[in-house]
């Protein structure tokens, strides 16, 4: 379960003071999928920063699990926390190749060398795993990360997010660099992984059909805060002119 209590974030430089994210509390269930839309400035991506270690808060405490991280560095946050960005290139080592990305993605947390980590079995996992998503990648495991394509880099990355079960994954617009063929399979693959898996998941997303379709709760935000909160019915009756309609109030 993850819990954000009094969470609020003001940037003052002495000159000029922002608020940029009013005091929150916040609950997201074990398993829960929960999807962030709102326009730019709302307040999204301030609370992502906070989640994920980027930023601390003016006030309030980040708890995962019963155990407050507010204080801990992103790297510390790492074995709690998996992340999967916008740009495709971040999510990857391009000179490494996508199995030995994958490797240490799932040797993460152990002490052991990169040709520790590649035994046949570990290779013949990496295969049957990149083989479900029928996309060529079972192929590309000797390849450089850095030669596949936009897709198909957000898609490893996915699968490096998520070889060890995170308490809580955090997707940043991760398919919006994408073009929409490549973006809908990311996506649907995206969901599949988190449904098999359970996982707790916060996706942002400027797809606002996307964000009606995928996961079981949406927040908009607005101002610096939840403007609405979501769930079941209330969420798949929605429709992107309804919440076009809400943006503009």
């Amino acid at each position: 379960m993850v819990e954000l209590k009094n969470i609020s974030q003001t940037f003052d430089n002495g000159i000029e003071r922002n608020v940029a994210l009013k005091t929150t509390n916040l609950t997201i269930g074990d398993g829960e999928f929960v999807s962030i839309i709102g326009g730019n400035g709302a307040g999204k991506s301030t609370l992502m920063n906070i989640i994920n270690g980027n930023l601390r808060p003016t006030t309030g405490s980040v708890v995962i699990d019963g155990v407050d991280i507010t204080r801990r560095t992103r790297h510390q946050r790492a074995n709690m926390i998996a992340c999967v960005f916008q740009d495709p290139n971040t999510g990857v080592c391009p000179d490494l190749t996508v199995a030995e990305n994958l490797a240490i993605a799932y040797n993460r947390g152990r002490r052991r060398g990169l040709k520790l980590a590649l035994p046949k079995k570990n290779l013949d996992f990496f295969r049957e795993r990149l083989a479900e998503y029928d996309l060529g990648l079972d192929t590309c495991l000797r390849r450089p990360a850095g030669l596949l394509s936009g897709g198909m880099r957000q898609v490893v990355t996915l699968l490096m997010a998520t070889l060890q079960k995170p308490n809580l994954l955090l997707l940043d617009e991760h398919t919006s660099a994408l073009d929409p063929k490549i973006a809908k399979q990311v996506m649907e693959i995206t969901n599949r992984l988190v449904r098999e898996m359970g996982i707790t998941t916060i996706m942002i997303s400027h797809n606002l059909t996307d964000a009606i379709t995928y996961g079981d709760r949406m927040w908009m935000m607005q101002g610096g805060e939840v403007t609405m909160d979501v769930s079941g019915e209330s969420k798949s009756s929605l429709t992107p002119a309804k919440l076009i309609a809400r943006f503009e109030k």
